[in-house]
């Protein structure tokens, strides 16, 4: 599975893109708790992270298979 991380998780969790192997039916909240266990500096961004799975927005429950493209992308402010 590809992982995609974005903006300010892209920083903290120290990776753009990333290759991961799951087990199937994998949630994507236990994607994001794999993540952040290695960077829990970036679990304070859950609330307002949003994911997508191989385009299409996601919720925390969703199952994941074997290829697909998870994004996970913070907030984004702008002026």
């Amino acid at each position: 599975m590809r992982v995609l991380a974005f903006a300010r998780l892209r920083e903290l969790l120290g990776f753009g893109q990333c290759e991961l192997v799951l087990d199937p039916g994998t949630s994507v909240d236990a994607l994001w708790r794999r993540l952040v266990a290695e960077s829990s500096s970036a679990e304070a961004l859950r609330d307002s992270t949003r994911f997508a799975r191989n385009g299409a927005l996601v919720d925390g429950g969703t199952a994941l298979s074997d290829g697909d493209e998870v994004a996970l992308m913070p907030p984004v402010g702008g002026g």
